[in-house]
């Protein structure tokens, strides 16, 4: 029996991180996580705004992901909305983000939390921050666009 996120794969996305910063590489990364996040997850009650990516012992381990729990969450399960979660990845792959990360100016943003064959995947892009510039080039491109658009949808009435 296929669920239905499958279909629908996306769960959650960071639409902040786009704006604050340029991506340089993309990674697809597995989670540990409990059975009460998986729930939660399958319900879409995720918020991933505020997650950012850390470097501990050679591993990496999302925080500040918000999971909230279900009001029918098990009775012996006590459950943390923000809890540090480890994400999944090759140690080739490991190594080479440390090394950047260790760089000036590199850091690890979860971009979206996606399901693939039944699993949790966070996407992690290797990024660098926007200068405050750089964030009004992005907003005037956008509402350039957006006027586009509507002269676009005038003619065509």
């Amino acid at each position: 029996m296929a669920h239905k996120q499958d279909s629908a794969a996306r769960i959650a996305d960071n639409k902040k991180a786009a704006f604050n910063y340029f991506f340089e590489e993309r990674f697809e990364a597995g989670m540990v996580l409990q059975g009460w996040e998986v729930k939660a997850l399958r319900e879409g009650k995720v918020q991933l705004t505020d997650g950012y990516v850390v470097v501990k012992g050679g591993e990496l381990f999302i925080i500040g992901l918000q999971i909230n729990p279900l009001r029918t969450a098990s009775t012996h399960v006590n459950p943390d909305a923000i809890r540090t979660r480890k994400l999944l990845l090759h140690k080739d792959e490991i190594r080479r983000l440390i090394g950047k990360v260790e760089q000036k100016g590199y850091t690890l943003i979860p971009i979206n939390l996606h399901w693939k064959a039944g699993k949790v995947k966070c996407e992690v892009a290797l990024a660098k921050g926007k200068a405050e510039h750089d964030k009004r080039d992005t907003i005037k491109d956008r509402e350039g666009k957006r006027e586009v658009e509507r002269a676009m949808k005038s003619r065509q009435r």
